[in-house]
């Protein structure tokens, strides 16, 4: 399975998303899907998740360079091991850090639309579902797949 193409597949459709959001979502503000519950609403973020480091474009730009290149150079040194878990998560998270990366420098904001009005949570994109996905199953990996891989090697 050749990674980066799956990197820009998901890069590629992020940027639709967000290129209909900003087309079409962008005039009318706000578009109930559920009612109170889950809506369409455009943002711009020019921060990073739930807006800290608000209007530092710059130093979010450098920091996502730099991470998501290591994160590509990790990934192209174990493009053969055979835990597809660490890969499928590490492809996630670049996908989203690319997806977000596009926007800064591009727009020098973050096109977000998804919006869980019932619990006020922040407005999202799918670059950022990504990038939480890609951390999810990183986690588990390091917690969980790591020890049992050992436990095979007894």
């Amino acid at each position: 399975m050749n990674y980066f193409i799956i990197i820009a597949v998901l890069v590629t459709v992020d940027q639709v998303f967000k290129y209909l959001a900003q087309t079409f979502l962008k005039p009318v503000g706000t578009l109930p899907i559920v009612k109170n519950v889950f809506h369409l609403t455009y943002g711009q973020n020019t921060g990073a998740a739930f807006s800290i480091l608000q209007g530092k474009q710059a130093f979010l730009i450098i920091i996502t360079s730099i991470v998501t290149i290591a994160l590509v150079v990790y990934l192209i040194k174990n493009y053969k091991t055979q835990n597809h878990l660490l890969l499928i998560s590490l492809t996630l998270f670049i996908s989203g850090a690319l997806g977000n990366l596009t926007d800064r420098v591009r727009l020098n904001y973050v096109v977000d639309f998804l919006d869980f009005t019932l619990v006020n949570y922040p407005i999202f994109n799918t670059a950022d579902i990504f990038v939480v996905s890609g951390s999810i199953f990183l986690a588990y990996f390091v917690l969980f797949a790591k020890s049992v891989n050992s436990r095979k090697d007894i």
